[in-house]
């Protein structure tokens, strides 16, 4: 439930301004059986980074109890059925497919070389897969869903593990996609009997929870001390250059960031931002996508 704003923003800021209301769902938004008569949700906007944080009184807690699942994908197969839509798309319309080159490309700088798995990592950007000997980089992707991504990352050779609460998206992941998968919260797994990790991954996650710190700090706490977050969130300013009825706005988002918004949550989160960036993606998604270290 989101009653009232957060007294201060992630840059420190104060002093929310009113930046929008929506009184009927938005063209686009899954139609979720709301425990309210009333359909009426607020975002104000920090004046200093340009963060948006919504406020209402529809208690969501229910959506991640299986409901958000049944609205979108309907049932086990029609996880499949998304599944395989998504995976079947050309990269140039596909934004896995850039989130993919993205972690590899950044895994092969050569900033984390001589760090675990990562060492000679030079050998990641631009390959089919990881053609080097030595242990493979570990990853875990937290919110996995339908598991498009670590997929993918398996895929290219690095050792994968997915969190997701839900148990078909679970089995989905496990059964028909062979991952390895912890069905579970993240709060209930004890970081020591799963990792370290060198990289740790939140696609389009963060702006789910009202409290993105405490995730993301928990997040962290899986790293290995030289591994890196890799998140995305969506980018509040730049979908407002299209209008307030956006993907990036709908009821399961309690926030849409700003790069520097995105920034400042990595610092109070006790991570230090190494590389960000906004972009538009194939799907025509606004985006922030970070990269921070311990």
């Amino acid at each position: 439930m989101s009653l009232e704003l957060a007294k201060f923003c992630f840059c420190g800021g104060a002093a929310w301004q009113p930046a929008f209301s929506l009184s009927a769902p938005p063209d686009g938004e899954t139609r979720f059986d709301l425990p309210v008569d009333a359909y009426h949700r607020e975002f104000c906007q920090c004046p200093r980074c340009g963060h948006l944080h919504g406020r209402h009184r529809i208690d969501l807690g229910f959506l991640y109890d299986g409901a958000y699942v049944d609205a979108t994908y309907g049932d086990y197969d029609g996880i499949a059925r998304t599944f395989d839509r998504i995976v079947g798309l050309p990269p140039d319309r596909s934004d896995n497919a850039g989130r993919v080159a993205r972690i590899e490309a950044f895994a092969g700088q050569g900033v984390f070389a001589g760090c675990g798995a990562l060492a000679g990592c030079g050998t990641l950007a631009g390959r089919s897969g990881l053609e080097r000997d030595g242990p493979r980089p570990r990853l875990l992707d937290i919110g996995a869903g339908l598991g498009v991504f670590p997929h993918a990352m398996a895929s290219r050779g690095w050792e994968v593990s997915a969190i997701d609460p839900d148990p078909r998206a679970a089995r989905h992941m496990r059964e028909r996609l062979g991952l390895t998968v912890i069905e579970s919260d993240i709060f209930d797994i004890r970081a020591e009997s799963i990792g370290p990790f060198d990289a740790v991954t939140l696609n389009k996650v963060l702006e789910h929870v009202v409290e993105p710190v405490d995730l993301l700090r928990r997040a962290a706490g899986f790293l290995n001390e030289n591994g890196f977050v890799y998140f995305e969130v969506p980018d509040g300013p730049g979908a407002l250059r299209e209008g307030v009825h956006r993907e990036e706005f709908f009821i399961e988002h309690h926030h849409a960031f700003s790069e520097e918004s995105a920034r400042h949550l990595a610092r109070t989160a006790g991570l230090v931002p190494v590389e960000s960036q906004a972009l538009v993606e194939p799907s025509g998604k606004y985006t922030i996508t970070v990269f921070a270290r311990p």
